[in-house]
């Protein structure tokens, strides 16, 4: 599939200005200049994260109502209940939460609602099963912030709500004892972009300073705020890069007795990145919502026993692995399913269902056809009486909006621009299918149906340099808003050695001028008929290190190429 080349412009006068006061290479400063860094002091803050830069927790709204009433649970030697959902953000929250509330009160319990007999967020049956055990006091995390309704129903059987989210709030606010959520319409907190588990660290932090309580207290579960950061896809900026780059520092050097044993299980090698986080560690603890309960996730993060860590870990390799094998043979019927659609070609969605498919892994089959297909998809299958289903979108398409303009046909959705989930009967589902093809094709542009290369700057080969690579590598946390750098080198060509790999992938040593470097690019083997011939081509590539019997040398990871300056800016 061809993709689109979107090369940033450059604002070369504030590179420039950037550079003559932190003099570093200026396509670097280029870089921080695109990610909103013009000046010395915000480049010193992004380089040198420190956790004196985060916020003060009072700024948040409710902040003191919160503390007051969770101190006053506590002298009254009330019930609490730290109920969170059962995603990674969710099960992080939970377990973060839960332990720093037991240090301080014994009477505490958490709740993680099952994925199919209660659905997302805030449930009827945890609100009763509160009752039932005589809890007076909930603490909802990564969710609540759209439950009214049941936050009113906790009220009327005498349970108070405190509700920590990060997700966009209704019109309707819940008539919650407290809201912290910075993405309030009136809340002054500076930073809008936390994670459900961020939130509830800001929670911890002002508990613990209103009760005088040492800094490690709450500092100890920034391993886990690190991992909800970067499985919730949230920007890696301002605060998000502060928490992640010390939980990152923790996982490395000293993380909880469970996710060392996630670690061990999957042969995860350290130092980890937030991409790690995302690859290794995001989905075993996913899956443990996905096919099963996700209390057991919550269960390994609290745990002291590394044997009984390590069991617990193998419990959600497991999951993950039957993940894997559902999605896996998912993906394959939805393929063949597309193929024989002889009208499938001319189609801006897929929109496809079957009654057998595991309600866990459609989402994730979602995204992985659209690795092939490049337009919103939604997977359905059956769910008791009725069919559900998860959409994805491609970048830049609101597909909140497309699914909203549908509604007519469904029972409930939900979701965000990127994502969403949806209810209907299944007498409705080639009703719904046909006005979303509509609805898509007549909003959708044609570049939204490319994929986008995203290239921050053009580099010669000559500038790619071990100090070079070691200022990029001071630029991690890479992820969503900081993104690993990616360049373009243009008028490459093959130094004699490359290569199609498994006819899969290509590995390529290339030259521009003097100066000569490898690189590997994964499943562009089809590109090498570019690189015959002597022919130049224009590089697509990020720079990475490459570790071989005991030597590091740079090498490239090549995203794409083409004939030299075939492709211009989009």
């Amino acid at each position: 599939m061809q993709k689109r080349w979107n090369i940033l412009p450059q604002n070369e006068d504030a590179t420039r200005s950037l550079q003559a006061v932190i003099k570093i290479n200026p396509i670097i400063c280029s870089i921080l200049v695109q990610r909103g860094i013009t000046n010395y002091e915000l480049a010193k803050e992004f380089f040198r994260p420190e956790l004196s830069h985060l916020h003060s927790p009072w700024l948040m709204k409710d902040m003191d109502k919160a503390v007051n009433r969770i101190i006053s649970a506590i002298n009254q030697n009330e019930k609490i209940m730290v109920y969170g959902d059962y995603d990674v953000d969710g099960t992080t929250s939970v377990a973060s939460m839960f332990q720093f509330i037991q240090s301080l009160h014994e009477s505490v319990e958490f709740y993680i609602p099952h994925r199919y007999k209660e659905g997302y967020g805030v449930s009827k049956i945890g609100i009763d099963y509160a009752k039932e055990q005589g809890h007076s006091l909930i603490i909802s995390l990564d969710c609540g912030i759209k439950s009214a309704d049941l936050i009113a129903y906790a009220a009327s059987l005498g349970i108070d709500f405190i509700v920590c989210d990060h997700h966009l709030p209704d019109e309707i606010i819940p008539k919650a004892v407290a809201i912290l959520n910075p993405k309030q319409k009136d809340c002054p907190y500076p930073y809008k972009e936390l994670c459900g588990c961020g939130v509830g660290f800001k929670l911890m932090t002002a508990l613990s300073e209103k009760l005088g309580l040492p800094e490690e207290q709450y500092l100890q579960y920034l391993d886990l705020v690190s991992i909800a950061i970067a499985a919730d896809i949230v920007p890696v900026t301002g605060e998000n890069r502060t928490l992640a780059y010390w939980g990152l520092q923790k996982v490395n050097s000293n993380p909880s007795i469970g996710i060392k044993a996630l670690m061990e299980l999957a042969n995860a090698k350290t130092p980890m990145s937030l991409t790690n986080l995302v690859f290794v560690i995001a989905p075993r603890v996913n899956a443990a919502g996905r096919m099963d309960d996700a209390k057991k996730a919550v269960q390994l993060f609290i745990e002291k026993d590394s044997a009984q860590a390590t069991a617990l870990a193998q419990l959600l390799h497991s999951d993950n692995s039957d993940r894997r094998e559902a999605d896996a043979s998912i993906t394959i019927d939805a393929m063949e399913m597309l193929k024989a659609d002889p009208l499938n070609d001319q189609k801006k969605t897929t929109v496809l269902y079957n009654e057998k498919w595991h309600k866990g892994v459609v989402g994730i089959v979602a995204s992985r056809l659209i690795e092939t297909y490049y337009r919103p998809t939604i997977i359905l299958t059956r769910s008791g009486e009725y069919a559900a289903g998860s959409a994805r979108s491609v970048a830049g398409f609101n597909l909140y909006e497309a699914v909203h303009a549908c509604r007519q046909y469904l029972l409930g959705y939900g979701g965000h621009f990127a994502a969403a989930g949806m209810t209907l009967a299944i007498d409705q589902i080639e009703n719904f299918k046909k006005a979303f093809e509509e609805v898509v094709a007549n909003t959708i542009t044609p570049e939204q149906l490319i994929p986008e290369i995203v290239i921050n700057a053009e580099i010669q080969f000559a500038d790619i340099t071990e100090k070079f690579h070691n200022i990029i590598r001071q630029m991690e946390p890479f992820g969503p808003d900081n993104m690993k750098p990616v360049f373009i080198a243009r008028n490459v060509k093959d130094a004699g050695y490359s290569k199609v790999v498994k006819d899969l992938h290509l590995r390529v040593v290339v030259k521009q001028g003097d100066k000569i470097l490898s690189g590997i690019g994964f499943n562009l083997g089809e590109k090498m008929i570019h690189l015959q011939n002597n022919q130049p081509v224009d590089l697509v590539f990020t720079i990475d290190e490459n570790e071989w019997q005991g030597n590091t040398s740079l090498q490239l990871k090549v995203i794409d190429l083409l004939p030299a300056s075939s492709v211009q800016n989009d």
